[in-house]
């Protein structure tokens, strides 16, 4: 089985993620920044929904979580590091967790870095990375909680996964992490291709996700990063850059 994947756009830049089985008439829900266009999206197609996923505790991923948990009853699954900063948990999610969704095994990842207790999500039989604000489209999350060493270790452990995974995160940042990307490697010509791609797609206000993790490894500058004093040195640039 492999669940379809439907984007809703919330807030300025967040993107929620709507993972339907219609087989089982089982609907999944991963970072509910918002509550409103998750309702609408899903009364519009008569679905209810059975499962709610949180990758960490910042509001504009958890915000929609007590509207939809009152209109829907259904349970939260979350962070179990992050207790405590989450309202609500009905399952706490810790890497090595025999963890479903739908009957789809998920493997929890410790990713912390942007958050002291961030998880990832992945799904081997769907190849759907759920990265949260951890790795990005040809970028990293912003390191609030934890150190560059673990944020690197999180990214080490994202880039294990196999290249055909396709990669899910928490914003629409593709352009301005290319923009980046390109003055740390102005001669990647597959970069160059890519963003040509990036730019037609938010003309047309598409989403530029999902994206496959193998390409993220020849494109995204932390992918890229062959040790932690180079990706220390990204992050800072990024920190301070200005397209």
């Amino acid at each position: 089985m492999a669940f379809d994947i439907h984007i809703i756009p919330v807030l300025s830049d967040n993107y929620v993620y709507v993972l339907r089985d219609e087989a089982q008439n089982f609907t999944a829900l991963i970072d509910a920044g918002e509550a409103a266009p998750v309702v609408e999206f899903l009364e519009a197609r008569g679905w209810t929904l059975n499962l709610l996923v949180n990758t960490h505790h910042h509001g504009d991923h958890i915000a929609g979580n007590a509207a939809l948990i009152e209109r829907y009853g259904c349970p939260l699954a979350a962070p179990e590091a992050e207790r405590g900063r989450i309202d609500n948990i009905t399952f706490g999610l810790s890497e090595g967790d025999d963890f479903d969704i739908g009957g789809e095994p998920v493997t929890i990842i410790e990713t912390p870095g942007h958050t002291s207790g961030h998880i990832c999500l992945y799904m081997p039989q769907s190849r759907a990375l759920f990265a949260g604000d951890t790795m990005f489209s040809l970028g990293c999350g912003r390191i609030f909680e934890g150190t560059p060493k673990q944020m690197f270790e999180s990214f080490a452990k994202l880039k294990a996964l196999p290249d055909e995974t396709r990669l899910y995160c928490g914003h629409e940042y593709t352009a301005a992490n290319g923009a980046f990307a390109l003055s740390i490697f102005p001669e990647n010509e597959v970069l160059h291709l890519r963003m040509q791609m990036v730019r037609a797609q938010r003309q047309k206000n598409q989403p530029t996700l999902p994206v496959t993790l193998g390409l993220e490894k020849q494109t995204n500058p932390f992918c890229l990063a062959d040790n932690l004093k180079q990706f220390a040195l990204y992050r800072r640039l990024k920190d301070n850059f200005q397209a």
